[in-house]
């Protein structure tokens, strides 16, 4: 079972914030790969210290 996009960034921002429905952790755990949630949750690290890191040097510019 392929997940489309969104499913995989939906699921990994629960998972970034702690909260996600039973029936979303099964069909992310039933999936082929767990790959895209690895990619997923690198680019989204990534964005979320390049926003910070904006913000700051905004605050302190």
């Amino acid at each position: 079972m392929l997940l489309k996009w969104w499913q995989v960034l939906l699921s990994t921002l629960a998972a970034f914030i702690g909260v996600q429905t039973e029936q979303n952790r099964r069909r992310d755990f039933t999936t082929s790969s767990p790959v895209p949630f690895i990619v997923m949750g690198v680019l989204l690290a990534v964005f979320f210290v390049l926003g910070l890191l904006l913000i700051v040097n905004q605050v302190l510019g």
